[in-house]
């Protein structure tokens, strides 16, 4: 019976849309450290680097963003990690 409920059951297959270059697409958008409001679009709320599969950016524009996003925690612009009373498990 288990086989013959999957059978019938048909589940829709999921295509994931194209992503495209943010700063591709707008050439006036540039990369820079000193801004970091567009540099916290690309990272974590923990403080980590998102990958470029999830955000869509192109290889060049991406270790653009990881040089500048150092630079910027560097700089005390952005945090290197998150702040402990920000986690769910404060003691």
């Amino acid at each position: 019976m288990a086989n013959e409920t999957q059978s019938t059951v048909r589940r829709r297959r999921f295509y994931p849309r194209k992503k495209i270059c943010r700063f591709c697409a707008d050439p006036n958008l540039k990369i820079d450290y000193k801004e970091p409001e567009i540099l916290k679009a690309f990272i974590t709320e923990r403080g980590k680097i998102i990958p470029r599969r999830q955000t869509g950016t192109c290889a060049k524009h991406q270790r653009q963003l990881t040089t500048a996003i150092k630079r910027a925690r560097i700089m005390a612009l952005l945090p290197f990690i998150a702040d402990i009373e920000d986690e769910e498990f404060v003691r």
